[in-house]
């Protein structure tokens, strides 16, 4: 039965013209039964006659913009509700018709599906990154409840950016940053390669025209040539896997357009450094088969060093799963080969969406599905606190994933943004883990909570039961959910819970000290608060509870132990945030200088000593992490500091001399010189120097490492 035609031949006068429903239909009719086709149409009769008379700014009838996002969808073979949903996605916003109109001719869950893609439109907001936060916020909140909104929604949205040549210039340019910026990264954390790739490509044309045509224009001057060598490739790869008798498709590929830019961006190199302009996919039959594809591919071609990544022994953070290795091709030419099954392939291409048409193969599609119900479990726990446009920045971490892969101590892998911290490990672990976390091994040697995590380390989080969160965190955790559970807890401690935690905080500090609050008594109570700027002790106590100000170096305060009237003293615990009134000292054994990661670590006698994280003495520290107390500088510190460092230099004479006024020409001082050590050809000279922050010392160090007769400047550290 011609569907189509059935359905055309039902409507009246303008309607009656094909909007592209005959080619939606015949894709239906290659996965959906009959009975279901029959809703469908019966969806675009209501729906076309629901639009008639409505014109898009293209000029176009309206009715082609639902069918055109209903085809996308038909091509990633999505169920029938959701090409249903797809072609009455706007009739509630722009026609007459109702939910109830549709959920009585459709059924509830179509209705449903209607109703989240038309919430997130409707809600008028005081500012422009309110209403994109929010709208944002709803997205997220519609896809948890049902994943296929979200694919109406980037299904709607590429339409939109195939049709947004009509578009004022600044609306044009506002929903291309918005598409770039939130729709393909979206696609592309859903796994919806070809969903993401046009999503881009397409929002790159119209952020920035003139770029994109330049690089249009340069690619296909070579596009002739380019042809012929991939076919010339792919006919050399086809040859070696017949040989082996190996069943496998080849197919050769140019990247898209706004993948080369950003590499040209990124790196800031030219179009002709690209070196992965040229790939080839070969799909095969199963796994195994693909690590032998591996090693024909690199017997015939050399592999670039560096270059290959196995992403099916460790899947992307989507579910992604292929063989990637860069070749050296003919010529010198670089050329980028992906490997993987044919379930791998669908998946790469259609993502999450591949589930609701392969449910037969639920064991198949349990990781990538797990994968994604496990990112929008976290979504739902991330909204939960915080603004819209808290909730927007949090999860962009998420959605422009740079990640580096950590093993648990079960040998699980944790995938997580470059640069995170064991506390954002253990936040990944379980909530739990990280809001009673006290320290960390990594690869069995413990190290401070904020140290960053780098590929393939084993992590370990150490716990105790009555530890809490420290706002401290807040400065260096990376991940969305670490940051949210952090804030969370700060924002469910009441005021009144506060200043309770915070006085047996400082009782138990006190204690520590051989004191207590009923000891400290009134007057120096009253001493100490004007001191620290406080008008009552519930403040201080407030403060404490919060993680404002550390219980160990308040209780000093209170006992009188830590105050000295050096000045130069009161000047170094000005530049340790926290530290009002302590004693601080550097330690000796590393220089610590602004720009640093450091840490505290509580002495008897010392009051807090900082030390850099790479410090070697901290590892005799380390079987008391309760010392150890998390710090960072001050901003605006106007005072110098002691730093070390060693110049190798080669035994000519005036050498010292020449080293020294190089120093002193950046604004430095040298507070001490010693020779080291002394061979037939070469020095050692150690320099103590007084500097300003890490900047500074750089600066130095360049100038003089660009001496001459010097061979190498290192900075000591213990």
């Amino acid at each position: 039965m011609d569907y189509a035609a059935a359905i055309l031949s039902k409507l009246p006068g303008a309607n009656k013209r094909d909007h592209g429903v005959r080619r939606l239909i015949e894709t239906l009719e290659s996965y959906l039964p009959a009975e279901q086709l029959e809703t469908i149409t019966a969806a675009y009769e209501f729906g076309a006659n629901a639009h008639t008379g409505q014109v898009r700014k293209t000029g176009e009838a309206y009715i082609t913009h639902p069918v055109a996002v209903a085809q996308e969808l038909a091509e990633m073979h999505l169920d029938a509700e959701a090409i249903t949903a797809a072609i009455l996605h706007d009739t509630v916003e722009d026609t007459a018709a109702s939910l109830d109109d549709i959920s009585e001719r459709f059924g509830s869950e179509v209705a449903l599906l209607v109703d989240g893609v038309s919430k997130l439109d409707q809600i008028q907001f005081r500012s422009h990154a309110e209403a994109q936060a929010e709208s944002f916020r709803k997205m997220m909140l519609a896809m948890i409840e049902d994943i296929r909104v979200i694919l109406v929604k980037l299904a709607d949205r590429l339409h939109n950016m195939q049709t947004l040549g009509a578009m004022p210039l600044d609306k044009k340019k506002r929903i291309a940053r918005e598409t770039l910026d939130i729709y393909a990264p979206i696609a592309n954390r859903l796994g919806i390669n070809r969903l993401k790739v046009q999503l881009e490509d397409l929002g790159f044309k119209h952020l920035y025209p003139f770029r994109y045509r330049v690089l249009e224009t340069a690619l296909k001057k070579s596009k002739g040539s380019q042809k012929q060598i991939v076919k010339k490739i792919s006919e050399e790869f086809i040859s070696i896997l017949a040989d082996e008798n190996l069943k496998a498709e080849v197919l050769g590929r140019e990247k898209h357009l706004y993948s080369i830019y950003k590499k040209m961006a990124g790196k800031r190199i030219l179009l002709s450094d690209v070196v992965d302009v040229y790939g080839f996919r070969i799909i095969t039959e199963d796994v195994n088969t693909c690590y032998q594809i591996l090693g024909l591919v690199h017997g015939l071609y050399k592999p670039m060093p560096g270059r290959f990544k196995d992403y099916i022994a460790i899947p992307r953070i989507n579910g992604y799963q292929s063989l990637h290795t860069t070749l050296f091709g003919p010529q010198g030419l670089p050329l980028e080969v992906q490997i993987r099954t044919q379930e791998m392939d669908r998946l790469a291409e259609s993502g999450v969406a591949s589930h609701w048409i392969y449910k037969a193969e639920e064991k198949s599609d349990a990781s990538p599905q797990r994968r994604t119900r496990a990112w929008l479990a976290n979504l739902d726990e991330l909204q939960q606190s915080g603004t819209s446009e808290e909730f927007l920045e949090s999860v962009k971490v998420d959605l422009f994933p740079d990640k580096i892969y950590v093993f648990t101590p079960d040998g699980d892998i944790i995938p997580l943004p470059k640069g995170a911290t064991a506390v954002d490990f253990a936040y990944a672990v379980h909530t739990d883990i990280g809001d009673r976390c006290i320290a960390a091994k990594v690869n069995r040697g413990l190290v401070p909570l904020q140290t960053e995590l780098q590929n393939s380390q084993a992590v370990q989080i150490i716990t105790s039961k009555g530890a809490k969160p420290n706002p401290n965190w807040l400065t260096f955790v990376r991940t969305a959910k670490a940051r949210t559970a952090i804030r969370h807890h700060m924002k469910d401690l009441r005021v009144s819970e506060s200043v309770d935690l915070g006085k047996r905080l400082l009782d138990r500090s006190l204690k520590d000290l051989g004191s207590s609050l009923r000891k400290v008594g009134k007057v120096r109570m009253a001493e100490s608060l004007e001191q620290l700027g406080l008008v009552n002790t519930d403040e201080l106590f407030e403060q404490v509870g919060l993680g404002e100000r550390l219980a160990p170096l308040t209780a000093r305060v209170l006992v009188g132990g830590s105050i000295n009237d050096d000045d130069q003293q009161d000047a170094a615990s000005l530049v340790i945030a926290g530290t009002e009134g302590m004693v601080v000292a550097y330690g000796k054994c590393c220089h610590p200088i602004p720009g640093d990661d450091v840490m505290g670590y509580l002495t008897a006698g010392r009051g807090v000593v900082i030390h850099r994280n790479q410090c070697g003495n901290l590892s005799n520290f380390r079987k008391q992490p309760e010392k150890w107390i998390s710090v960072t500088w001050e901003t605006n510190i106007e005072r110098g500091f002691n730093s070390q460092i060693h110049i190798d230099t080669r035994n000519k004479p005036g050498v010292l001399a020449e080293v020294a006024a190089t120093i002193a020409d950046c604004d430095s001082n040298i507070e001490q010189v010693e020779v080291r050590g002394r061979h037939d050809d070469c020095s050692i000279l150690s320099f103590l120097l007084l500097v300003k922050d890490r900047v500074h010392l750089a600066r130095i160090m360049r100038s003089v490492r660009n001496m001459k007769n010097v061979i190498r400047v290192t900075r000591e550290c213990a």
